[in-house]
């Protein structure tokens, strides 16, 4: 595809400030690896050195520039330049992998299952009894979706994930490889000799316009629902324990655990390997950092850190004081022994 400048730029509702409005763009590709025809993007002034380096023709930059502008390139000013880049990248016809629409003639397809128009279902897929499927979902091989399913429109399963019985999912989402939705929670009771299984007898509900990375695992809940809301993503190995609530448009990064009846706000952000506590609640707009430890429930609007974590300044003190430790150590022990020494004198 050749776009020249000036249609990107209008795409975007953005502005050339600097260069040839008729210059050709051919493709987009990050500030390192750009060739000439690339289009790229400027986020902060950490970048401004790849500036001089780059061999692309065009850079994405705001519209109130914090760098000196390249002379070599066009140069697009837009509100946000991050964002503009990604609705280019759509417009240049960026899609997810397919497969040929229909149902291939290993998938088992239990009784009763409605199956939408668009649909495309893979070898191997198994879906159960009185399931539907919405229109222009794929399913890719290997696929397990259990009894009394829901499965919205547009929604891409990638291969290996397992759906268990009676949960719903909503459109456009997208499920990769490994995730195992609905799964029974760890609900056991210990009767002095040994652990009692308590039955799962809930479901999972997520919404639409959901992500979730590989190898994800979201159990079912003991009574009632775990849900996911619609618009949250979820990264790679993240673990939600039964009956978690999870908000809309959440951030959840990789090897996160959430404990089971734990309720989480809307737009809550959590850093890669946090440990959430269950039957504890975060508010709204809440950001966690990576590997923290959160142990009680969180107000609205905060940023919590550390193990276990504290409000993120206050994280922050902890940190630097903890250096300190094994000197202050010395010097008490250097004060006693000071201190035993006038002792013995006086005697």
């Amino acid at each position: 595809m050749q776009i020249k400048a000036i249609q990107i730029a209008q795409w975007v509702d953005g502005k050339i400030i600097r260069g040839r409005e008729d210059t050709l763009i051919t493709g987009l590709n990050s500030i390192e690896n750009a060739r000439e025809g690339d289009l790229i993007f400027i986020r902060d002034k950490k970048y401004e050195t790849y500036l001089s380096q780059t061999h692309a023709s065009a850079v994405l930059i705001a519209e109130e520039p914090t760098i000196p502008l390249p002379e070599k390139m066009v140069c697009i000013a837009v509100k946000n330049p991050e964002i503009a880049f990604i609705q280019i990248l759509q417009k240049f016809g960026f899609s997810q992998p397919s497969i040929p629409k229909g149902v291939h003639s290993t998938a088992i397809i239990g009784d009763d299952v409605q199956l939408e128009e668009g649909i495309a279902i893979g070898p191997f897929v198994f879906i159960g009894k009185n399931t539907q499927i919405g229109k222009n979902t794929i399913i890719f091989p290997n696929v397990y979706i259990g009894d009394n399913c829901q499965i919205g429109e547009s929604t891409c399963i990638f291969p290996n994930v397992t759906i268990r019985e009676n949960t719903t999912v909503g459109s456009q989402c997208i499920i990769h490889s490994g995730v195992c939705i609905g799964t029974d929670g760890f609900g056991f009771v210990f009767d002095g000799k040994e652990w009692i299984k308590v039955p799962q007898m809930g479901r999972v509900i997520i919404g639409d316009n959901v992500e979730i990375g590989s190898n994800t695992c979201i159990d079912r809940a003991t009574f009632g629902e775990t849900k996911i809301g619609s618009g949250t993503k979820i990264d790679n190995l993240v673990q939600i324990g039964h009956n978690v609530k999870i908000g809309e448009n959440c951030a959840i990064a990789a090897t996160t655990g959430i404990a089971g009846s734990a309720v989480i706000g809307n737009c809550v952000r959590i850093g890669a390997g946090a440990g959430i506590n269950g039957h504890i609640t975060i508010g709204d707009n809440v950001t966690i950092g990576a590997w923290s430890g959160v142990a009680k429930s969180v107000e609205k609007d905060a940023i919590v850190s550390g193990f276990p974590a504290v409000e993120h300044s206050r994280a922050k003190r902890i940190l630097v004081a903890q250096q300190y430790v094994p000197e202050l150590l010395k010097r008490v022990k250097d004060l006693e022994m000071k201190i035993q020494k006038i002792e013995n004198d006086c005697v």
